[in-house]
């Protein structure tokens, strides 16, 4: 039964480590078998590993999986725990006899989020990663959870989201987002999510999309005028595609954004979309199947990114975000 999860698409796990006192953390996705993958990138200031080999025109093709974390760029390190899990259970890239885990990975800022980031010469995300790799299975958790449990938007507490659907020909399509925005991903102030019109039953609180005008929604707000955001996203299919077809469904993918959230794309965002194909499925993908995984890809993350931020709950630091659940237990605003 479906759990609307990215992990619905078969052969996914997803692994989360965090850390309260840093108020950081990672998350892991992870394919039973190489993946086919691609990438597109919209925001203006990534933090990214091992993201060249996802263009079509270079000669590896397949992953064992994404990393996403936070830390900014001290977060990539990630990668290296993940690796080396990979490596003891045999995994990665062969070649005469060597093998070498493919694991891209992404990094979010939230180095100011009040956690305790005095971590002198050694990261800890190395760890961080070794262990979200070798915890990862089909049902995790979401809101403050792995790299998502230091993220914030500009009003709320960000988190980690995810969402699934299907295709009209039974192809599976699931998102993973990682919510740190410097933009709202509700309606000015209000409880209503911008990603509401896609909303599937009551998965981020049914208060769908609320009257025509709220005060101050169409209003420019920024955590940051510096590069300080990130919003980090893993699309997945079971449609068997290739990876040129796989950098047009991470191209579609990123609307979700602009779905979800206002700004999107922002020059201090990173806005990542990682997209990859288990294959799974067993039948042809043909170009219009190609154009209704891309359009619900996008879909998945806007929902993803509401999902993310309604399931989120409180960082212990001072100052912190309030989350949605906060805002809903003091605001008049009624279904």
């Amino acid at each position: 039964m479906a759990a609307n999860l990215i992990t619905d698409v078969d052969g996914v796990r997803v692994g989360s480590a965090d850390d309260a006192k840093l108020a950081s953390g990672v998350t892991v996705v992870l394919f039973d078998e190489p993946a086919v993958a691609s990438i597109a990138i919209n925001g203006g200031a990534p933090a990214l590993r091992d993201t060249a080999l996802l263009e079509p025109e270079m000669t590896i093709e397949r992953v064992d999986g994404f990393v996403l974390s936070g830390g900014s760029a001290f977060g990539l390190d990630a990668a290296g725990g993940v690796m080396a899990y990979l490596a003891e259970i045999g995994r990665g890239y062969e070649h005469r006899g060597a093998r070498v885990p493919i694991v891209p990975g992404a990094s979010l800022f939230d180095l100011l989020n009040g956690g305790d980031k005095g971590w002198g010469r050694k990261p800890p995300y190395w760890d961080l990663g070794l262990k979200a790799a070798s915890t990862a299975a089909v049902l995790f958790a979401l809101g403050s959870a792995g790299a998502g449990y230091g993220a914030t938007t500009y009003n709320l507490k960000g988190g980690l989201g995810s969402a699934s659907a299907v295709t009209s020909s039974g192809f599976r399509v699931g998102a993973l987002v990682v919510v740190n925005s410097v933009g709202r991903a509700t309606r000015g102030e209000s409880l209503h999510f911008w990603a509401a019109p896609y909303e599937r039953g009551a998965e981020f609180g049914g208060f769908g999309f609320g009257p025509q005008e709220i005060d101050d929604h169409l209003s420019l707000r920024l955590k940051s005028d510096t590069p300080s955001s990130t919003d980090l996203a893993v699309v997945v299919t079971d449609a068997a595609l290739t990876t040129t077809q796989l950098k047009r469904v991470a191209i579609m993918a990123q609307d979700g954004y602009a779905l979800a959230l206002r700004p999107a794309h922002a020059p201090m965002d990173n806005d990542v979309v990682f997209a990859a194909a288990t294959a799974r499925a067993g039948a042809a993908a043909d170009i219009r199947d190609l154009t209704e995984v891309g359009m619900l890809a996008a879909e998945c993350v806007a929902r993803a990114v509401a999902r993310g931020v309604y399931e989120a709950s409180p960082l212990a630091v001072p100052d912190g975000k309030p989350t949605w659940r906060q805002r809903r237990a003091t605001s008049s605003t009624t279904k």
